[in-house]
């Protein structure tokens, strides 16, 4: 399958975001691939540029920062690039509880998990309404599906991710143009560490990064509603009876999963 479609992939220097670059790449798509840090950008450009002869625009941003996501926006326009898909992926978590952590991180956390997202994604939505196409990915979490005790702001952040894509996936049903929520487990990533989360039983045997983005990037092209990967057969069991359990249940359930 080979696309002539530009993405747009936010978080592309590690993990999933990197992964579905290389996908898109391999498809002979072009890119432009956001992240803080330029070395490792310029070294996936380099890369992807000379193995499948695509063009690679490399935006070095900080989406916790406010003004980020417009000025990735006025940069691709300015470059005379048509983005077709875009792809939501850079965000992190942390670990601990909610009255000990860093306020400072955590606001760091909502502005780019949930913040940041919104802004890209009502920045170039009215491109893609406008020419009636387009494809939307938005990175969300199984976490989404439940309150998470030590990561409350992260859990919360990715709920919102999973509803906001659902909500406007549907208000869009009349256009060519779909929105896919992708809803990983725990996956080989930097996120764990940076999340503070290497030593707990969530992140006793995670999936790798590139099995993920290789089920969120067919669930993209083809359109799909929710996308959930990474879980082996006892997880989706446990995901799919969890709603049925007490609600105290549930939530000492997952605090233990990350207690260290």
């Amino acid at each position: 399958m080979k696309s002539n479609k530009t993405a747009l992939i936010t978080g592309a220097s590690s993990g999933i975001g990197y992964e579905l670059a290389r996908i898109h790449a391999a498809h002979g798509g072009d890119l432009v691939i956001v992240a803080r840090r330029e070395d490792k950008l310029k070294a996936l450009k380099k890369d992807l540029e000379k193995q499948y002869g695509v063009n690679v625009l490399l935006i070095k941003k900080d989406l916790t920062l406010p003004n980020a996501p417009t000025e990735i926006y006025e940069e691709v326009k300015q470059a005379g690039v048509e983005v077709n898909y875009l792809i939501n992926n850079a965000g992190f978590g942390g670990h601990g509880k909610f009255h000990e952590r860093s306020w400072e991180e955590d606001l760091s956390m909502i502005n780019l998990n949930v913040v940041a997202l919104t802004a890209l994604t009502r920045l170039f939505l009215p491109d893609f309404v406008k020419r009636n196409e387009g494809k939307i990915l938005n990175i969300s979490s199984t976490a989404s599906l439940m309150a998470g005790p030590m990561q409350a702001i992260y859990f919360a952040s990715k709920a919102f991710v999973t509803s906001f894509s659902n909500a406007i996936a549907e208000e869009l049903n009349d256009t060519k143009i779909t929105v896919t929520a992708l809803l990983p487990g725990a996956t080989e990533s930097e996120f764990e560490n940076t999340a503070g989360l290497n030593n707990t039983a969530l992140f006793k045997k995670p999936i790798s990064a590139s099995i993920v983005a290789k089920d969120g990037y067919e669930g993209m092209i083809e359109g799909k509603l929710n996308v959930i990967s990474g879980l082996n057969l006892l997880q989706r069991i446990q995901i799919a009876t969890m709603p049925f359990f007490p609600k105290r249940f549930q939530l000492r359930a997952v605090r233990r999963i990350q207690e260290k």
